[in-house]
């Protein structure tokens, strides 16, 4: 009984989850770069998102440890997406002002991590952000970041009408979600 309503409460947190875009190169989310992450990533509620992944060898620093610099990027990625909202056309594009990362364990290669985002104050131009890679098996915090991003001017906006030509779009994924 026990499992079979961890199942269930498992499917509904799924379909709660509302998938952002990604783009086709960009090295965090960017499905056609050769050498990206790849990652796809969720809202769960607003203001907060998630995502999962399993870093490959190439990754590593030393030997089965994530190298500090890939973790550094998935937290500047996972906290800013935390204020980018749910609406595919209506992106809050923002860039990184300060990223301040606290390593407080190895973090694996070759095992699922589960990183979250969650967005804190939001001011007019800028926005302060936090994120945690944890190990998804254990829960453990392996590693987390503030951040505090700047809304990209208005000038220098992308046109929501070349979204699909830029590649900035809700791609499904492999189980067709």
């Amino acid at each position: 009984m026990k499992k079979c309503l961890s199942h269930v409460q498992s499917i509904i947190a799924h379909m709660s989850k509302i998938k952002q875009p990604n783009s086709r190169h960009c090295f965090i989310c960017g499905l056609e770069n050769p050498i990206g992450l790849h990652l796809h990533i969720y809202e769960t509620e607003t203001g907060v998102v998630e995502s999962s992944y399993i870093a490959p060898d190439h990754f590593q620093g030393y030997p089965g440890v994530l190298h500090g610099g890939i973790v550094a990027a998935l937290i500047d990625e996972i906290s800013g997406r935390a204020h980018m909202g749910s609406d595919p056309l209506n992106p809050r594009f923002m860039f990184t002002g300060k990223l301040e990362v606290k390593y407080r364990k190895n973090v694996p290669i070759n095992k699922m991590l589960k990183i979250i985002g969650k967005a804190g104050k939001s001011r007019r131009n800028f926005a302060e952000a936090w994120a945690g890679i944890y190990d998804a098996e254990t829960d453990e915090l392996l590693a987390e970041g503030t951040t505090i991003h700047i809304d990209v001017p208005n000038d220098a906006q992308f046109d929501p009408s070349r979204f699909e030509e830029l590649g900035w779009k809700i791609y499904p994924d492999e189980e067709g979600a």
